[in-house]
């Protein structure tokens, strides 16, 4: 997901997203400690997701108050 994409996604989206995409990253993380995991640049990918969507959040925020 690029910064471009979550910018034109409402605050409540991103939240929404940022939950979704942290309980894939839990189920990988538990998959990858029982080795079952084969694509494992997939965890850096979602933390890089999760912060761009943090980000993105915060900044909303500032400019609403």
């Amino acid at each position: 997901m690029t910064s471009k994409e979550i910018r034109e996604l409402s605050p409540a989206e991103i939240s929404t997203k940022l939950r979704e995409i942290r309980e894939q990253l839990t189920q990988l993380r538990l998959r990858k400690h029982t080795g079952q995991v084969e694509k494992t640049h997939e965890l850096r990918s979602l933390r890089k997701d999760v912060a761009r969507l943090e980000t993105v959040l915060n900044q909303k925020k500032s400019q609403a108050a």
